[in-house]
């Protein structure tokens, strides 16, 4: 479950929730223990199927975390009357913070290194791997296509990619079936390359095979993992640390935000020939 899941008539937008937790007092006689008690009993009063992860005092006094299993986050007073989406900053020498991106990438990281790397498509480098971009990916999606030109020179700079499969039109739509394919197949790397070049897949399975591989299970469960994970459009990329990356990328900027090459040199003006 999503927080959008919660009727909007339970739910207080920033503007108009964050005045009482301005100004909520420190918390007198109600322990934390407490409070989470009575968040969990208001949260599974909407839904008592609510995958609640865990409960925390955030860095706000008055206001606690709720993480929820995938990790989605929210902030809930003592009572858990008062409920607030969106992210907590933290301004830090100077800078802003994103503490629940933080939070939140640190989850998502753990979800995504938790798959076996089996179950992917994955294209690794000849050499050392120097980095893993996880891709969400539809057969059909053009931007995706356009990424998968970029597999090979990602590889060249030492950045293996594992592809997950997320059909967007769902069960039904006919890019579902050929990922359904491409993963039944013998060779992965092979049918999903030859989908993305518009071509059929050469090296099917027979039915035996398809039963041995859970391939058409594989892709039902990265699809609704990329649903719980907010993935909406392909590709949808995501790094190691779990930082969300929407859209395409060339790999010359996948390999710059990873770390991998340094940014480009400022480039130093021409001299003033009039002087």
């Amino acid at each position: 479950m999503r927080l959008s899941t919660i009727p909007s008539t339970m739910m207080f937008t920033a503007t108009l929730a964050i005045a009482p937790f301005l100004q909520a007092a420190p918390l007198a006689d109600k322990t934390i223990e407490e409070a989470r008690a009575a968040i969990t009993t208001e949260l599974q009063g909407l839904d008592p199927n609510i995958p609640i992860e865990s409960i925390d005092q955030s860095e706000w006094e008055g206001v606690f975390r709720v993480t929820l299993n995938g990790g989605s986050i929210f902030y809930a007073n003592h009572t858990g009357k008062l409920l607030m989406r969106g992210d907590m900053l933290e301004i830090k020498d100077g800078t802003v913070v994103n503490l629940t991106e933080e939070i939140r990438n640190k989850a998502l990281s753990a979800q995504l290194q938790a798959l076996k790397k089996e179950d992917q498509v994955v294209f690794s480098p000849e050499g050392e791997t120097k980095g893993v971009i996880y891709a969400f990916t539809d057969v059909d999606c053009g931007y995706c296509r356009k990424l998968h030109q970029e597999v090979s020179e990602l590889n060249k700079l030492g950045i293996e990619v594992r592809y997950l499969a997320f059909p967007r039109g769902g069960k039904q739509s006919p890019a579902y079936a050929k990922m359904v394919e491409a993963w039944c197949a013998p060779d992965r790397k092979q049918a999903l390359s030859e989908l993305k070049n518009g071509q059929a897949v050469t090296n099917t399975a027979s039915a035996e095979e398809k039963a041995k591989t859970r391939c058409e299970a594989l892709v039902e469960e990265q699809y609704q993992l990329g649903l719980s994970l907010g993935v909406s459009g392909t590709p949808a990329l995501f790094l190691e640390n779990g930082k969300a990356i929407p859209g395409f990328r060339p790999a010359a900027d996948l390999a710059r935000m990873m770390g991998i090459t340094p940014p480009p040199a400022a480039v130093e003006p021409a001299p003033d020939s009039k002087k």
